[in-house]
């Protein structure tokens, strides 16, 4: 597996500067093997998320300390853990109808979330445009992005939705605001998309 850096979409993510989720585009080279090759990928992706945030955490020691400090935050993961289960892809990219916006600019929409009835698991729009601190994005925002994601269209997604218990990463997220993790397997481009979210305030 090797992640697609030089894809279009994450010059255009970039443009997303609250955006609170970690996407990782992969190629795989191996045949298709379902929800092995969907669970192979999340850990690669978790991986790439983990080695970002240790290279950030090191530049931004340098940078304010002028030093690296002995002892980085102890990630933890166990992918023996990690459960899935498929979902329509116009699930996963559902967008709810903003029936009004309030005097402070909070939104109601046309669904009840978060619902943390569901273990803290926020659906993905919420994910986008609904991070702990406002980010102004929207509708088509979210579009933009996954037109950007997808842009061959949805028909050949497959989707599967997995629990955030198997690694730290999910943590801050259970706090408050929610976490996330999908898998999307675009056969037409043959390649995966995993989406991962998870902060607090």
């Amino acid at each position: 597996m090797r992640e697609l850096i030089n894809d279009p979409f994450y010059k255009l993510i970039e443009e997303y500067d609250d955006c609170m989720i970690d996407y990782c585009l992969i190629e795989d080279d191996t045949p298709d093997q379902g929800y092995r090759s969907h669970k192979d990928a999340v850990l690669f992706a978790m991986l790439k998320a983990i080695e970002r945030y240790i290279d950030e955490q090191l530049k931004s020691e340098v940078m304010y300390c002028s030093k690296i400090h002995d002892e980085p935050f102890l990630w933890n993961l166990d992918i023996g853990k990690a459960k899935a289960h498929r979902i329509d892809p116009a699930q996963l990219l559902h967008v709810p109808k903003i029936l009004r916006t309030d005097r402070l600019g909070q939104r109601f929409y046309d669904c009840d979330f978060p619902d943390f009835s569901r273990d803290g698991h926020i659906p993905y729009w919420y994910a986008f445009w609904e991070p702990p601190h406002t980010s102004g994005y929207g509708p088509d925002d979210f579009n933009r992005v996954n037109s950007a994601l997808f842009p061959q269209g949805t028909d050949e997604l497959e989707v599967y939705e997995w629990t955030t218990d198997w690694s730290n990463y999910f943590e801050d997220g259970y706090e408050w605001w929610g976490a996330a993790c999908w898998s999307v397997y675009d056969r037409r481009m043959n390649r995966f998309t995993v989406i991962m979210a998870s902060a607090t305030d």
